[in-house]
């Protein structure tokens, strides 16, 4: 083979794994903090692994590093928090700063980003010191940011030669003084740069958002991971039209959004030990994501908190990807109909990147309606229907008064209107049922060296 067609062939794998904002199916999910070593702190096998460990396969697009807690530390330099990855007390700090050395990750973000996966860093976090006193100090941050992680020059780079893709707000706290004078000058020093960087923020779901809303009106960001969990608005309220507000941050993005063409990224928890509310199983989330990309044009994808309780969670994040891509999703995974993931605590210690899949359907069915529901299929709770679908159940014709998901007719959710026994003249809407599973994904994890006790942040 010539070096012409070569090179032309590096190009194409080049290409083929280019990042891409501008799509529906991208995967974001935060690493750093171990959640869920801090939530299961005897199951040692199952905490953070390094970044590089999660990147073996093609299902997460797009990692922040969380936290940098504190915008204003020793030396007036920002402090970073990766839990039982990266601290001072065992990695040393650079002298005269609370900046841990944390230059052996360099290698492993690379080869994330040489995966065709973006790295960026998180900044703020639920206990973060995450503001400034002017916008005098958020301007002068901006070059901060730039030489300690993007594409500056400083002695004191926590991840060395690693050149991160951008940054992350996620401020859950304090005033918005400075955000727009840091972030505006952050883009002009990232528009002079060589490759691309992207700036994005974790927004809670309650519109518009107490610590960052004016600055998202302010600036352009490329992509909001709003937090859809620990609110009224979480995903546990899907079908209540007066509390799930997606379509609310759609119109954000379309007419109010400096950047137009933002996406917007359902944030969920990665399992139920990951947020204190609006965790819901990979086959709610499942359809929950395919309904919306479905119906709002601005959906970028799902956010997951965090990688540590994806992965223990029998990989939901594979489950989530392969739900948004239709079972394209890479490394060999695949969504299966089975009951609700786990936490993983006997992990084997042989690494691979092809997991196996195990599919049953567990199905729950009545009798197929006769007479005037000829016809009509009976409820099935392994089937999605939205509002106006029928079904028939225990006799009668059932109609669906909004989007439901294993809400049993006649049961405590009212989801249900009973429109009488089967033998009454009813017209029949048919349902076009979309049954989704769970993905039950097995995965190695190799061992590694002992870790010392987490200290997390959450999101």
């Amino acid at each position: 083979m010539t070096m012409s067609a070569l090179f032309l062939l590096s190009l194409l794998h080049c290409s083929a794994n280019a990042f891409d904002m501008s799509l529906s199916t991208n995967l974001a999910v935060y690493w750093g903090q171990n959640s869920y070593g801090a939530t299961n702190p005897s199951d040692t096998a199952n905490w953070q692994q390094p970044i590089s460990f999660y990147c073996q396969d093609d299902y997460v697009d797009i990692f922040p590093i969380a936290f940098l807690d504190e915008f204003n530390s020793t030396g007036g330099l920002p402090s970073i928090n990766l839990a039982n990855t990266c601290s001072t007390s065992d990695n040393g700090a650079f002298p005269g700063t609370a900046l841990p050395n944390c230059t052996f990750l360099a290698s492993d973000i690379q080869t994330c980003q040489n995966a065709g996966k973006i790295v960026t860093i998180s900044l703020g976090g639920a206990t973060g010191g995450a503001d400034f006193t002017d916008d005098a100090e958020g301007e002068a941050f901006a070059q901060i940011i730039w030489d300690l992680f993007l594409g500056g020059t400083s002695t004191t780079r926590p991840f060395g030669d690693a050149v991160l893709d951008g940054i992350d707000m996620d401020i859950e706290g304090g005033s918005q003084t400075g955000f727009t004078a840091f972030l505006t000058a952050l883009r002009q020093l990232m528009d002079s740069g060589d490759k691309s960087y992207y700036i994005t923020a974790a927004p809670q779901c309650p519109y518009p958002d107490a610590y960052i809303g004016d600055t998202l009106n302010a600036v352009p960001f490329d992509a909001v991971f709003v937090q859809f969990y620990n609110n009224y608005c979480g995903l546990t309220n899907y079908n209540n039209s007066n509390d799930w507000n997606f379509g609310t941050w759609d119109n954000w993005a379309k007419t109010v959004s400096p950047n137009p063409n933002v996406k917007v990224f359902i944030g969920a928890p990665a399992s139920s030990s990951a947020a204190g509310s609006g965790y819901v199983n990979s086959s709610t989330i499942a359809i929950i994501a395919q309904q919306t990309m479905s119906e709002y044009s601005s959906f970028g994808g799902v956010m997951l908190w965090d990688m540590s309780q994806a992965y223990a969670n029998n990989r939901y994040d594979a489950a989530v990807k392969e739900a948004l891509t239709g079972g394209s999703g890479g490394g060999g995974g695949g969504t299966t109909t089975t009951a609700p993931a786990t936490s993983t605590t006997s992990p084997t210690t042989t690494s691979t990147t092809n997991p196996t899949t195990t599919s049953t359907i567990a199905t729950t069915t009545t009798t197929a309606g006769s007479g005037s529901c000829a016809g009509i299929a009976a409820w099935q709770s392994d089937v999605a229907y939205v509002g106006g679908d029928q079904v028939t159940y225990n006799g009668d014709l059932w109609t669906a008064k909004w989007w439901t998901y294993d809400d049993l007719p006649g049961g405590p959710a009212g989801v249900w209107v009973d429109e009488g026994a089967c033998t009454s003249a009813a017209t029949a809407k048919i349902p076009s049922p979309s049954p989704i599973g769970d993905a039950q994904v097995t995965f190695g994890i190799p061992s590694y060296p002992a870790v010392v006790t987490p200290m997390p942040n959450v999101l």
